[in-house]
């Protein structure tokens, strides 16, 4: 992946070497939506996928259209200035990353959607920090706070995929990235409100499909944005993609609970199976196409 040549985010803050602030969840925190976080019910202990804090809590399938326009959205919560750009190569990385979804998602989205985008924030951060959420920890992996709309990392995480899940690579990470800023779209669209008001008169398996339908919708986005910045910035070498689809397979609920307990629970699957997931990432990076991405309709074939 041609990383380097990608424009670095000024929206970073990294906090990474301020030492711990944050211990425990606080009181009262709205959840946030993570690709790597303890697995509702806590069946897996490591996944890739949405932390329970948000959506164990209720949600409803929509049946289509779009979400506000950024002007009818909430004002954003006012947030101190980002620190100075990381100067070591994983924080560069990040950064790039970042700032390459900023560049592909400002044009992708009012020319799909007439939608202006407006770009989160992201914290780099060494075992544990405050969000909006709760505290954010290093054992939940990367997740996204609806709230401050910031994607949280320690970037020990690409470790842990690469030696854990066996699924390192640059766009593998970027994947993580990607999918994250995904779940930021489906916030700036509406999507996630909706989902947390209709989960609250669901049973808990009906929850669990809803946060599945979530989570593969971020994992086309990602490939929607991966198609995006091929396309104007060539980004892709050989070999990206099947990383990528190697991060996704290794991250499916039913892959993950028969290693962590021999056998898969479909009913407690909350983000997808390792053929649903890699499917739908494919399904964006085919199209390029925001609209192809809908899972949250009851017709979508998951």
């Amino acid at each position: 992946m041609r990383w380097e040549d990608f424009r670095t985010s000024e929206n970073v803050d990294d906090r990474r070497g301020d030492g711990p602030s944050g211990g425990g969840m606080l009181p009262g925190g709205r959840g946030g939506l993570g690709i790597g976080t303890i697995v509702v019910l806590g069946l897996v202990g490591w996944a890739l996928g949405i932390d329970p804090r948000l959506l164990i809590s209720g949600a409803e399938i929509l049946s289509g259209g779009g979400g506000p326009a950024y002007e009818q959205q909430a004002p954003r919560p006012q947030q101190g200035k980002p620190s100075a750009p990381p100067q070591d190569q994983t924080g560069r990385f990040a950064a790039a990353v970042l700032g390459n979804t900023e560049d592909v998602w400002k044009v992708v989205l009012p020319q799909q959607l007439n939608v202006r985008y407006q770009e989160p924030r992201m914290v780099l951060f060494s075992g544990s920090t405050r969000s909006a959420c709760g505290a954010a920890q290093a054992a939940m992996g990367p997740f996204y706070c609806p709230v401050d709309r910031t994607v949280y990392i320690d970037l020990s995480f690409f470790q842990e995929m690469k030696q854990r899940f066996r699924a390192g690579g640059d766009f593998a990470y970027a994947y993580v990235l990607a999918h994250e800023v995904g779940h930021h779209v489906q916030n700036q669209l509406g999507i996630l409100d909706k989902v947390e008001g209709a989960k609250r008169s669901m049973s808990a398996a009906e929850r669990n499909a809803l946060s599945v339908r979530v989570e593969l919708m971020a994992d086309c986005l990602a490939g929607v944005w991966a198609n995006n910045s091929n396309q104007k910035y060539n980004s892709l070498e050989e070999g990206d993609v099947e990383q990528a689809m190697n991060a996704a397979a290794a991250i499916g609920d039913d892959r993950l609970q028969k290693q962590s307990q021999g056998f898969a629970v479909p009913d407690s699957f909350t983000h997808g199976t390792s053929a649903q997931r890699t499917r739908w990432f494919m399904t964006g990076l085919k199209s390029g196409k925001v609209q192809s991405c809908n899972t949250l309709s009851q017709n979508a074939q998951l």
